[in-house]
């Protein structure tokens, strides 16, 4: 598994466990897909990040 697949999944996996908790807190559908949507665009990020490649030294 790659590190950027290990990010993605652990953004997969905290998107899921935040949602449930907000379902159980009462918070409306739509905000919490608006929440889980910020979230995996931060985890893509980051992600993103953290995997890339630096430039080779000239």
């Amino acid at each position: 598994m790659s590190a950027f697949t290990a990010y993605l999944l652990g953004a997969i996996v905290l998107a899921i466990g935040l949602g449930v908790a907000a379902h159980l807190l009462g918070v409306p559908p739509i905000w919490i897909g608006v929440g889980a949507l910020v979230i995996l665009g931060a985890g893509i990020m980051s992600a993103a990040a953290k995997t890339k490649r630096k430039d080779a030294p000239e």
